[in-house]
Parts: structure tokens; sequence; C-alpha cells
């Protein structure tokens, strides 16, 4: 295992670090407690098996920006900068948590001695970025560099104004892609949404290579997700039309790795009038009970709901403002024992 860093975007700080450390669970590493002395942000430490797989961490996240690794961890920053630089690449150096374009005498300096040793500087196409990063106190700085760069755009691309069925509440794709992520979702695995809805969560779902299976009442919005699916050029395993705690997928599997849903809230006429806790009470612990040993349920739920009972407990809880004045909570269940 390597440690590395990742650097969150600064939208929803804690889904950015929970979304990070199941990420990096979901490419078979795993979340660290600390954080490097003085970061800004802060950066989430994770351990990753290898450089391959932090290039597929920095694929799979939405609330980040980059990965790094720390370079040549205790000898000093001198000797580092001309050993990086001695095989001639470019390179460029900014401090972590500065805006573009901005300097110190400790950026300047970093650059002098990775040209001595051999390297140039390039601030437009390096083949490498460095970062600095301010240690405690008196400490001299940290040396990161940039060992993947997450593709903000993607996500941005995916937006509802750009798709061709909209609804005016649905999921923002980053926030969806997140959920997907708490819910560690891998390559293959079955994931089932009881509440399709415009396709945001099972989109992301089976952009992370899941088979995607979806309910929902309203036949328009069956309709409107496949087409979205098609225009995002992903696959649904199968979505049904119906009340989702009475129909079934023909033929079912057996079982399901993850739950990942947004339930309705409010009364709406997606609800059929029921009330919409009722609807969740009702539907919810069905799909749960078919997940597999160890599957995880990941709801976005209003604050204060409970739409999941014992034996499934919440492991992991955070409040995002989704629309306007619209709270709703990030939840991931586990089925206890």
């Amino acid at each position: 295992m390597i440690e590395a860093y990742v650097e969150p975007s600064g939208e929803s700080p804690d889904l950015a670090r929970a979304e990070a450390i199941a990420a990096a669970e979901a490419v078979g590493g795993a979340g660290v407690s600390g954080v490097p002395p003085g970061a800004p942000g802060p950066l989430v430490a994770v351990h990753v098996p290898d450089l391959r797989a932090l290039g597929e961490l920095a694929a799979r996240l939405a609330l980040a920006r980059r990965c790094l690794v720390e370079v040549r961890p205790g000898e000093p920053m001198d000797r580092r900068l001309r050993a990086e630089g001695a095989d001639g690449a470019s390179a460029s150096f900014r401090r972590l948590g500065r805006s573009p374009g901005t300097s110190d005498d400790s950026v300047r300096a970093a650059g002098r001695s990775y040209r001595d040793g051999g390297g140039r500087i390039d601030l437009e196409r390096p083949d490498r970025r460095y970062w600095l990063l301010s240690g405690d106190a008196g400490a001299e700085d940290r040396l990161l560099r940039e060992v993947a760069t997450v593709d903000r755009a993607d996500t941005a691309a995916r937006r509802m104004p750009l798709l061709p069925f909209q609804r005016p509440v649905s999921l923002p794709p980053r926030l969806a892609r997140a959920a997907a992520n708490l819910a560690r979702i891998r390559a293959g695995d079955r994931v089932v949404d009881p509440f399709v809805g415009t396709g945001a969560l099972l989109a992301e779902a089976a952009l992370l290579g899941a088979r995607s299976y979806g309910i929902d009442r309203d036949s328009e919005m069956v309709r409107g997700a496949l087409r979205n699916f098609a225009h995002l050029k992903v696959d649904a395993a199968a979505l049904v039309e119906g009340d989702a705690g009475a129909v079934d997928f023909e033929p079912g599997p057996p079982e399901f790795d993850a739950l990942l849903t947004d339930p309705p809230y409010g009364r709406s006429s997606s609800t059929g009038g029921e009330d919409a806790e009722a609807v969740a009470a009702r539907i919810l612990p069905r799909w749960a009970d078919r997940l597999r040993r160890g599957g995880r349920a990941v709801i976005v739920t209003p604050q204060g709901s409970a739409p999941l009972p014992e034996p499934w407990v919440v492991r992991t809880a955070v409040p995002v403002r989704v629309h306007r004045s619209l709270t709703r909570e990030f939840r991931v269940y586990e089925r206890r024992g």
C-alpha cells in the first residue's frame, strides 16, 4: 500500500471526505485518519495498492480536484528537487491552497532547485505538477506530486440542463456520483433503485460499471431515464414501470450488491397521493432485504426520517444542501451482524 492524498474541491466538505474514503475502499485501499500538518481543506489521506489504483480513484471521484503523493519524505527539499529534475522532465510548481497565478519565495526556490538538477519549468503543459504544502510553524514545506487529476468537466457535462429528459428537481451529477461512491460500487455489481426518477443515481452507478436495475411508478420517468441513459452511452440492465412495493424484475436476480436511491419527498403525483415517508417505509425494506451479505444501502433522505428499521443501522450520515433550501442526508446503511 502507498499513502496518498485527495484534495477536495470545496463543495460539501463532509461529503467529499466520506466519498474519498469510500472510493479508496472501492479500488482496494482504505481511508487514513491523519492528514499532513498544515494541510488546507483539509486533504484526505488514503492508502491505495499502487499508482494505477490512485488513477482509478481519481476517475471515480466527483467532489475532488486531484490525487497526490509525497515525494521522497525525510530528505532535504533541495536534494529532493534536484533528484526529481535529473531526468530532464518539465514541471510546474504551486503552493497547495493558493489561487492560480500566485507564487512565493519557496515556490520560486523549488523551481530553481529543480532546474539545477536538470529539469525544465513549463507552467502551461508540464510533464509533472508539484505542489508545496506548508508544514507546521518552522517546519520545512512538504513536496507533493500530482499523480492524477479529477475530470470535473466530465460530471459538469451530465448536468440536468444538458440531458434530453429533464425535471426541475434531480440530484446534480456530482452528488449522485458521491452517493454511488459511498456504496463502494465496483464494475459488475448489481445496483437497484426503486425510485428511479430521471435516472441520475443509476446512471452514475452504470458509469462505474454496475448493472443497473430501476423501478418507477411513472411511465414517463422510465422512458425519460432510458433517454438519459442512451445520451450518456450507458445501458440499464432493467427499468420497470410500477409500484416498487409490488413489482419485480423478470427474471429477477437473487440479490443485489447495493441499494442506491433518492426517495420522493413531500406529497406529489409521483407517490400517487400516498405520504412520502409511508412510501419509503413500505418499499425500502423490501429491496434492502434483497442485498447480499455485506451489501450497502445508500439513501438520500430528509433529516429525521428513518426509512430502514433494524437490523439496518446508519454507518455514515452527511447532511447536504441539495436544492436551495432543501437539505437532504446522505446515509450509508449496513445490516447489523
